[in-house]
């Protein structure tokens, strides 16, 4: 590709991406800030201390939580189309959409899924003060590790795919990841800071209500970019638009 074309595909992976953090704005409103409500008001009923209020939880809740996911979606999209210019004609032959919706799909396992399998989201009221900059390092170190395997098993698969055959050179490398991710998951320290009387179901809904809103982001960006990049790298002919809309005319 042209530095012409990257960077229009760089522009339209950031409008995907703020499309895509609009949808999981949505989603995380309507599914996550009702966790995250119930979640404080256990923490206000179990604690003693009354902290000062710097932020009010209205202002989290709306200006503060659209700033975040706009800025993240906004973001990753752009990082997302800098690889999609990178993976489109190298991971197999498939046109722009599919190669987005595939990139979307394996960001949201590297970037999220398996970091979260090790070291899922917990509400406010959960995890020790004290200890948030090792539990971010981890999550941190997990997510890099992640997205290197994710790499590495591409490479593998690309390598091994004249001799196997992109089926079994496919299963090889998937093999290969869950492995690699097995034993990070074995050897990096375990991080259990839930109270004892926190609600399991708050927590589970908690969770679950992230990786949904994640989810979102991620599909929505996929489908977004796909069909902007389909525009931009194989756009419909003029004569075949004149004549679709004469013939609708017709009728």
């Amino acid at each position: 590709m042209n530095s012409a074309t990257v960077r229009n595909l760089l522009v339209r992976g950031m409008l995907a991406g703020l499309g895509a953090g609009v949808l999981a704005l949505i989603a995380a409103y309507f599914l996550g800030e009702p966790s995250v409500d119930s979640a404080i008001s256990f923490e206000g009923h179990h604690s003693h201390e009354h902290e000062v209020e710097v932020v009010s939880r209205s202002l989290q809740s709306t200006a503060g939580l659209a700033t975040g996911v706009l800025v993240y979606g906004v973001a990753f999209g752009g990082i997302a189309a800098l690889a999609f210019c990178f993976a489109l004609g190298r991971v197999g032959r498939f046109g722009p959409r599919a190669t987005a919706l595939l990139l979307s799909g394996t960001a949201l396992l590297a970037v999220y899924v398996v970091p979260f399998l090790k070291y899922p989201a917990n509400p406010p009221s959960v995890g020790d003060p004290d200890t948030i900059g090792k539990r971010t390092t981890l999550y941190f170190l997990m997510m890099v590790l992640s997205v290197l395997l994710a790499v590495g098993a591409t490479l593998l698969g690309k390598r091994l795919a004249p001799r196997l055959g992109n089926w079994y050179a496919t299963l090889v490398a998937v093999a290969a990841f869950a492995v690699a991710v097995g034993l990070a998951y074995a050897f990096l320290p375990v991080v259990n800071e839930v109270p004892e009387h926190f609600p399991a179901t708050l927590l589970w809904r908690f969770r679950l209500s992230a990786l949904a809103i994640q989810t979102v982001l991620w599909a929505g960006f996929g489908l977004l970019f796909g069909e902007l990049a389909e525009r931009l790298l194989h756009p419909r002919p003029v004569a075949a638009r004149d004549t679709g809309q004469a013939v609708a005319a017709s009728h």
